[in-house]
Formats: structure tokens, C-alpha cells, sequence
């Protein structure tokens, strides 16, 4: 798009732009700035009120027990700590592998999330098994660093293994308006994951204050090369919300309607109860549907939820609960 373009018109049904609003959107700060901010506006009240109202959709048992077979799968099991140890971190490999070892019909999780400098450690503890071990990168979580230090980090972990890289966004610098700098730092670093690992793109949703802001990173994450666009990190007060998930299943499904190209959602943070993960299933179903109901397109970054989710099928299973042993810490 040429620089001295006008702001792309809502002409697709939704008011998501047309094909031709993307060409050379990139070209330059104004072009892409007059793409993002000429996304159509947040209806704050009409977002949270479907987002509340598919919340409450209710589902039978033999639906729950898929429900919960399918949010096992879609589990990345995080530890992001300071205190994190090879022992933990194959414990928690372990756990991804076989959640409930008294039941082996139980699904392994779709990956184990770690900082870079476990990845190898983790790599050794799911080998052979398909889960996936995904490293935070570039600074993770604040994303206060030099360029090269963020391509260092996602070099080191991918030579280590890692099959998915998720990556934070310079919230300051997209907050100041420089979404071309933005744009520049996830092309780095999906050329810096090479053709091996995935990457995901994590807008910190908690700090971009609105939703419109929200709209816009999902849009500049997918334009930019994105496998995935996340949330959160899971440091902050506000993680993941049903709104703010709903919002980046919309794009996703808008962006795949004009490009052909399919790009993954995974909220993290705050997603604890069985409860609260099938309220999400629905929103996926609900919003941008079945095609995205695989782990390969919806994760959830979670670290306490799988237990319970273990703990509830096995409450469908023999209907009792457990006791708190049932489960192993994380």
C-alpha cells in the first residue's frame, strides 16, 4: 500500500478489510499504522456480553468427557520460575507425557513450556512421546533487551531443541505507535526459529489496555508471521479472558477467510478450573470453529489447571473425587 494511501475500508461482512487492504501494508510505519488503526472499533459491551453469554452454555456428560480428553491435549505445562530445577523440570516432563499414570487411556499434553536453558533437560524427558517442548524467548517477560539478545535467546533454544518458540512483543513500542519495529522483531524471530520451530507471539494482553489495542497486535502478530498469537505471559494481574480470547479467535478466523492462512490461539494465565477450559472450548467452537479445536491450532498455557482436569475425569470415570494425593504437584 502506498504511503499515501487511505485507511482500509470494512467491505468484507464482519467489517474485517479486504485483500486488497494487506497489499504493502508492511511497507512502511505510516502504511502500517493506517492498516491497524483503520481495523474496525471494539464493541466493548457487544464483545463481553457473547463472550459472558457463550459462558454459560451448558453440555452433557459423554460431551464433557471429550471436553476434557481434549483440553488434556491442548495443555502446555508450564513451570516459568527462578527457582526451577532439572529435577522439576523432568518431573514435569514426565507429567506431560503420562498426566494420570493409574490410566493410561489419558492423554498426553500437547507440550512442556520452560525458559531456554531447560529446554534440553525437558527435550530428554519427553523423548519419543510427541509432546513438544516450547521455550519463552526474548527476554521473557518483560522483553526489555537488545535485538540481539532476544535472537541469542531464541537461537539457544532452539539449538537445544526446542520445537516452539513463544516470544513477547516490545508492549512499549507498540503502545508508542512503532508498530513497525514490532513487525521487524517477530520476523526476526520467525526467521530465527527456522523451519523448526513454531512460533508463538505473546501481546501481554493485560497491558495493551484496550481492546481495539488487542485487535490491532493480533493483526500485526499474524502479518508479521505468527503460528500462534497468545495473551499473556502469566506475570501480570489480567491474563487471559474470555473477551479478550474471543477477540483474537475472531481475527483468526477473519485473517484465514482473506489469506487461506490458518494461525493458532492460547490464552495462558488464570485458566485453572476444568469449568473455565471447556468455557473456552465453546468460544473456539462458538467463534471460530471446529477446525480449531487440535492442539496443533488451541493451547492453554496453564500450569494448575491439568490437575484439574485429571481430577475431574476421574470424577466422570468412577463418580467419586479423589483425594488430593491423586494428583502430583507441580
Amino acid at each position: 500500500m502506498p504511503t499515501n494511501a487511505p485507511a482500509p475500508t470494512a467491505e468484507r461482512s464482519g467489517g474485517t478489510p479486504d485483500a486488497h487492504a494487506l497489499m504493502d501494508v508492511t511497507a512502511s510505519d505510516g502504511s502500517l499504522r493506517r492498516f491497524l488503526h483503520g481495523l474496525p472499533g471494539v464493541d466493548t459491551v457487544g464483545l463481553e456480553a457473547r463472550a459472558a453469554a457463550l459462558g454459560t452454555r451448558s453440555i452433557k456428560t459423554t460431551a464433557k468427557a471429550y471436553a476434557i480428553d481434549l483440553a488434556i491435549s491442548m495443555v502446555d505445562l508450564t513451570t516459568l520460575e527462578g527457582a526451577d530445577t532439572p529435577g522439576k523440570v523432568r518431573a514435569l516432563g514426565v507429567k506431560a507425557v503420562h498426566p494420570d499414570p493409574t490410566d493410561r487411556t489419558t492423554p498426553s499434553t500437547a507440550a512442556v513450556c520452560v525458559y531456554p536453558d531447560m529446554v534440553a533437560t525437558a527435550k530428554a524427558a519427553v523423548a519419543g512421546s510427541g509432546v513438544k517442548v516450547a521455550s519463552v524467548a526474548t527476554a521473557f517477560p518483560a522483553g526489555r533487551a537488545a535485538l540481539d539478545v532476544k535472537l541469542a535467546d531464541v537461537h539457544d533454544a532452539v539449538a537445544a531443541g526446542a520445537d516452539e518458540i513463544d516470544m513477547v512483543i516490545d508492549r512499549g513500542a507498540f503502545l508508542a505507535g512503532r508498530y513497525l519495529k514490532v513487525y521487524d522483531e517477530i520476523t526476526a524471530v520467525r526467521e530465527a526459529c527456522g523451519t523448526s520451530a513454531r512460533l508463538k507471539v505473546i501481546f501481554e494482553t493485560g497491558e495493551l489496555s484496550t481492546y481495539d489495542n488487542i485487535r490491532r497486535a493480533s493483526w500485526l502478530g499474524m502479518l508479521a508471521g505468527a503460528d500462534f498469537i497468545k495473551t499473556s505471559t502469566g506475570k501480570v494481574a489480567v491474563n487471559a479472558t474470555p473477551a479478550n480470547t474471543l477477540l483474537m479467535l475472531e481475527a483468526v478466523r477473519d485473517f484465514r477467510d482473506l489469506t487461506g492462512v490458518q494461525i493458532g490461539v492460547k490464552p495462558a494465565g488464570g485458566i485453572r478450573t476444568t469449568k473455565d477450559a471447556i468455557k473456552f472450548l465453546v468460544l473456539v467452537n462458538e467463534t471460530a470453529g471446529e477446525d480449531w479445536l487440535d492442539n496443533h491450532w488451541f493451547r492453554f498455557g496453564a500450569s494448575s489447571l491439568l490437575n484439574d482436569l485429571l481430577m475431574q475425569r476421574q470424577k466422570l470415570a468412577t463418580g467419586r473425587y479423589s483425594g488430593p494425593d491423586y494428583v502430583t504437584v507441580d
